[in-house]
C-alpha cells in the first residue's frame, strides 16, 4: 500500500535529503558560478529601493521576531519585482503543490512552494522562506526536496531559503548522479551591500536563463 507523507514531515535534516534522494553536495566553484563570478551591475534606483528594502525591514525587525508572512511581505516580494521575476517572459505561482513518488511508488511525498517563478513551462527558482525564529538553514532540506520535483530534471534549478534576516542560495541538477550547490550566506542585517549582492545573484539567474532561452520553442539549450 503506497505511504502519503508530507515532505515536512518525512525530510527533516540535511541527512534525510541526501539519502532520501542520492543528493551529492558539490562544492567546486564551477558548479554554480551563477552567484560567484561576475554579477550585473545594479542601476542608482535599484540602490534607493533596496535601502527603503531594508530600512522598512529593520524598522519591523527591531521590535521583535516576524512570522513568515511578513517576511514575504517585507523581503521576498520586493526582491523578485527588482529582479524582473514579476515581468514577462517570468511567472509567479504561490503555494504550488508538488508530488514526489519513490520507491517504485511505495512512498508519495507531496509539499506547498512558497513560491515557484517559472519561464515558459520550467521551473527557474524556487523560494522558500521561515519566520526569522527559524535558521535559513533549517529550510535547505524541504527546499532540496522541492528541486528534486522539478519536472524537468534535464535543466537545473535554483533555490532560494530566507528567515528575512540570512539569505541563502542554492542550484540543483539531475543529469546523472543529483548535485546541488550552496552559496554563501548573505546577512542583510549586517550590511546594506548585503543586500545589494543578493539583488545581483537574483538578476543574474534571470539574465543566465533567459540567455539559454530558444526563441523558436521557449525550451532552454
Amino acid at each position: 500500500m503506497t505511504q502519503v507523507r508530507a515532505i515536512t514531515e518525512a525530510i527533516t535534516n540535511l541527512t534525510d535529503a541526501e539519502t532520501r534522494f542520492g543528493l551529492v553536495r558539490n562544492e567546486a566553484e564551477q558548479f554554480f558560478p551563477e552567484w560567484s563570478g561576475e554579477l550585473p551591475e545594479i542601476t542608482a534606483d535599484e540602490t534607493a529601493a533596496l535601502d527603503v528594502l531594508r530600512r522598512r525591514y529593520l524598522y519591523h525587525r527591531g521590535r521583535g521576531d516576524l512570522l513568515e508572512g511578513t517576511v514575504m511581505l517585507l523581503v521576498v516580494s520586493p526582491l523578485l519585482a527588482l529582479s524582473g521575476f514579476y515581468d514577462p517572459p517570468f511567472r509567479i505561482k504561490a503555494e504550488s503543490s508538488v508530488e514526489l513518488v519513490l520507491d517504485d511508488g511505495e512512498e508519495v511525498l507531496r509539499g506547498r512552494i512558497d513560491v515557484l517563478v517559472l519561464q515558459n513551462q520550467f521551473w527557474v527558482v524556487v523560494l522558500e522562506s521561515k519566520k526569522t525564529t527559524l535558521s535559513a538553514w533549517s529550510a535547505l532540506p524541504q527546499a532540496l526536496a522541492y528541486l528534486m520535483a522539478n519536472p524537468n530534471p534535464d535543466l537545473p534549478v535554483f533555490g532560494v531559503v530566507t528567515n528575512g534576516d540570512d539569505v541563502l542560495f542554492m542550484k540543483l541538477t539531475q543529469a546523472e548522479t543529483p548535485e546541488y550547490g550552496l552559496s554563501r550566506v548573505f546577512a542583510m542585517l549586517t550590511s546594506k551591500t548585503e543586500l545589494y549582492k543578493i539583488l545581483q545573484i537574483f538578476k543574474h539567474i534571470g539574465q543566465m536563463i533567459l540567455a539559454e532561452t530558444v526563441p523558436s520553442t521557449g525550451r532552454r539549450k
